[in-house]
C-alpha cells in the first residue's frame, strides 16, 4: 500500500502542474481572443485563486511521495506533537 501512496503522490504532483499549465494556457488564449478589461480581470483572478490550490496539491503529492503518510496513527496515543 505504501508503494501505491508514493505513486499517487507522483500523480498528484503531475496533476497539479498539468492543471495549472492548462489554466494559464487557456487564460492566455482567452485574453488574446477578447482583450477587454473584464476578460483580463476574470482570467487573472482565476489564475491567482487556483495558484494556492495547486501549490497545496504539490505539497500533498510531495509528502506522499516522500513517505510521510506511510504510517497513519490508529489511536490518540500514537499522535506526537
Amino acid at each position: 500500500m505504501n508503494t501505491v501512496k508514493k505513486y499517487a503522490g507522483l500523480l498528484w504532483m503531475a496533476l497539479a502542474i498539468a492543471s495549472y499549465v492548462f489554466l494559464v494556457y487557456t487564460s492566455y488564449h482567452q485574453i488574446h481572443a477578447k482583450p477587454t478589461t473584464d476578460t483580463i480581470v476574470q482570467w487573472v483572478i482565476f489564475d491567482v485563486i487556483f495558484l494556492p490550490i495547486n501549490i497545496g496539491l504539490l505539497i500533498f503529492g510531495w509528502l506522499a511521495f516522500k513517505g510521510d503518510y506511510d504510517h497513519l496513527p490508529e489511536s490518540d496515543e500514537e499522535i506526537v506533537d
